[in-house]
């Protein structure tokens, strides 16, 4: 019987295998996409990236612009992972198992957090850019929205773990709603809830450079004006800063986790 359950699953798995090699092949040949020719590419593109693709003694010129931008990303990052953090936690106490209200605002804050979340940045940024054309505000707008929707689902799923033991302990000795919410619920679960925070915030710089490339605004913008202009070296030392100014907020972000843990 064990044997037979076995062989079933093995043949399933198979199946489902031969699937995605069909269509990954039907995808190839409609795109005329060729894997030799990919392969292929690879030295010609390293070749390329240390041949061109480096700081140069006169990009350092622009430094300064870079620097600019860079924190005008860097503040609409943080800014818009932190206020779209007070407005989920606000959403998921109302779509948490343990402290909704009742089950009509607990359904609409779960879609509302799924429709949020499940839609890309980019997608966000595109949809704003109609309304409010290529600024800041845009790509402020399309960071806080989909900080928003994750944010919404982590922060219900923290505090769904806080377990309903607590809960249901402070309403049998008589405390409110909020005596429950604030007391227990989220002094219990603060810990996870900043670290969910400090995670959208490092999320929001690496997809702010994208946004502001779509937006006209931020370091993307600046990346991409220098890309047009075929100014390489200044592209590069764009993403140079890029990836140090990541490391520098993932190292305060670790070192803000293990403080707090």
């Amino acid at each position: 019987m064990k044997i037979n359950f076995l062989m079933k699953k093995r043949l399933y798995f198979l199946a489902i295998f031969l699937v995605l090699v069909v269509i990954s092949i039907g995808s190839m040949s409609m795109t005329q996409f060729s894997i030799a020719k990919c392969f292929a590419s690879i030295p010609k593109a390293i070749q390329w990236g240390f041949g061109n693709f480096y700081p140069a003694g006169d990009s350092f010129a622009r430094l300064p612009e870079i620097l600019l931008k860079l924190q005008e990303t860097l503040l609409i990052s943080i800014a818009a992972a932190s206020v779209a953090a007070i407005f989920a936690l606000f959403f998921a106490l109302m779509g948490s198992r343990i402290t909704k209200v009742n089950n009509f605002l607990a359904t609409l804050s779960r879609f509302i957090a799924n429709v949020f979340r499940n839609i890309d940045v980019s997608i966000w940024a595109l949809v704003l850019l109609f309304s409010f054309g290529q600024s800041s505000l845009t790509g402020y707008f399309a960071l806080f929205v989909a900080s928003f929707g994750f944010l919404t689902r982590a922060f219900m799923e923290t505090i769904d773990e806080v377990g309903s033991d607590t809960a249901e302990a402070l309403r049998a000795t008589g405390a409110n709603y909020f005596s429950i919410v604030f007391q227990a619920i989220i002094p219990m679960s603060v810990s996870q809830l900043i670290s969910w925070v400090l995670f959208m915030i490092e999320t929001n710089i690496r997809a702010a450079t994208l946004v502001g490339i779509l937006t006209g605004s931020g370091i993307g913008f600046l990346f991409d004006l220098y890309y047009k202009k075929m100014d390489y070296h200044a592209s590069s030392l764009v993403v140079l800063s890029l990836v140090v100014s990541i490391l520098l907020i993932e190292q305060i972000s670790n070192y803000v986790r293990r403080a707090m843990l």
